[in-house]
C-alpha cells in the first residue's frame, strides 16, 4: 500500500475552535466555545466545573484542535503536547488529571499555557516569561519546537520566585505589568533581550513590600490608540481605561497606578489587553461558577477608579481567571 507513510493522525481531527480550562490542582479539559451562554453583568453565574473543595480553576483560554500547547510550571520547566490530545469534557466535567498524559511530577504546578500553531514554526517570534516577582525573559520560540516528553528548563529561577505569565510576542512589542496592589508599568520589549532557555531575566518591574506581579500582556505598538487595559479583582470588580493613559517607562521602575484596590474590590487579580476585537468577558470563580458578560457594558474610566462590579461573588469566594472572546 502506498500513501500510509505520510498518514498523519492529525489529519482526521477537524480544526476548530476549543476552550481549554485547567484547576489549580491540575485537572485539565477541552470546551467548545459556545459551551456557556452570555449573563448581563453583575449576575451570579453558571455552575462551571465539579472541582473538590480544596480545588479552585487556574487557567481559561483559547485555541485552536491543532494548535502546538506549552505547558509552564512554576519551577520553570516546559512540557508539550497538542490541543486535542487534551480530553474533551463537559462544563460540569471534572477533567482529567494532566500528570496522567504528561510526564509533569506530581509537586510541579503549571502555572502558565500557551498555544500556537504549528505553522507558526516558520515565523520568527519570541516568548515573554514574567515571575511573582517581576523578573522578566525573553526567548526565541524556536528554542521550544522540540520538547522532550519529560520536559526541559525554559528559565532558571532565584530561590522563592516562581515563574507565573508566558506570551507569545514578535520581538518589537510593547510589554505591560500589572500587580495586586493596582500598579502598572509599561515598556518597550527591545528593553528586554533575548536569552538562552537556561538564563534567568532581568528586573521587570520593582515592588513594594507586598506587592507581587498579577498579570502580564504584550502591546503590538501600531494600534495603541485603539486599544484599553481591563482589569479584574478578586471581589468581582472590574475596569476598563484606555491604554493611552499608561505612558512608556523604562524597564524596572516601579510604575504608575492602573486601580484602585480596596477592601470593597480586593486586589487585583487579572488584567487583559483589549483591542475592540473581543466582545465579551469570561470569569470563572474560585468555586467554580463562571459568568458571560459583553465588554461594552464595562464602563471606561481614569486610571485610579475602583471599577464596577461584574459578578456577585458568594463569601469567602473570589475570581480566579478570566478570558476574552
Amino acid at each position: 500500500m502506498t500513501g500510509l507513510k505520510d498518514f498523519n493522525v492529525e489529519d482526521l481531527i477537524p480544526a476548530e475552535d476549543a476552550i481549554v480550562t485547567m484547576s489549580g490542582d491540575g485537572y485539565i479539559k477541552r470546551l467548545p466555545p459556545n459551551t456557556f451562554k452570555q449573563q448581563k453583568r453583575g449576575g451570579k453565574g453558571l455552575i462551571g466545573s465539579e472541582l473538590g473543595e480544596e480545588d479552585v480553576v487556574g487557567h481559561f483560554l483559547r485555541a485552536n484542535t491543532h494548535d502546538n500547547i506549552l505547558f509552564f510550571t512554576a519551577s520553570g520547566k516546559v512540557y508539550q503536547t497538542k490541543v486535542y490530545e487534551i480530553p474533551a469534557g463537559s462544563r460540569t466535567a471534572k477533567g482529567k488529571a494532566i500528570h496522567n498524559f504528561l510526564e509533569v511530577p506530581p509537586q510541579e504546578k503549571i502555572n502558565a499555557i500557551i498555544t500556537y500553531s504549528s505553522e507558526r514554526n516558520k515565523i520568527p517570534g519570541f516568548l515573554v516569561m514574567v515571575t511573582e516577582k517581576g523578573v522578566i525573559k525573553k526567548t526565541a520560540l524556536e528554542e521550544f519546537q522540540n520538547v522532550r516528553r519529560s520536559g526541559i528548563i525554559a528559565i532558571n529561577l532565584k530561590k522563592g520566585d516562581y515563574l507565573k505569565w508566558v506570551k507569545l510576542s514578535s520581538g518589537k512589542d510593547e510589554l505591560i505589568l500589572t500587580t495586586s496592589l493596582g500598579q502598572a508599568i509599561r515598556f518597550k520589549e527591545g528593553e528586554v533581550r533575548a536569552m538562552g532557555r537556561t538564563a534567568s531575566g532581568v528586573k521587570g518591574i520593582g515592588l513594594k513590600k507586598d506587592d507581587a506581579v498579577s498579570a502580564f500582556d504584550v502591546i503590538n505598538p501600531a494600534k495603541v490608540s485603539d486599544y484599553n487595559v481591563l482589569a479584574i479583582m478578586w471581589n468581582g470588580f472590574a475596569k476598563m481605561t484606555p491604554l493611552k493613559e499608561y505612558k512608556i517607562q523604562g524597564r524596572g521602575g516601579k510604575g504608575i497606578l492602573t486601580a484602585k484596590v480596596t477592601d470593597k474590590t480586593g486586589k487585583l487579580v487579572a488584567a487583559h489587553i483589549i483591542s475592540g476585537e473581543e466582545g465579551e468577558l469570561l470569569a470563572m470563580s474560585v468555586k467554580g461558577q463562571i459568568l458571560r458578560t459583553e465588554l461594552k457594558s464595562i464602563r471606561s474610566t481614569g486610571r485610579a477608579a475602583q471599577g464596577v462590579r461584574i459578578m456577585r461573588l458568594k463569601p469567602g469566594d473570589k475570581i480566579a481567571g478570566t478570558v476574552c472572546l
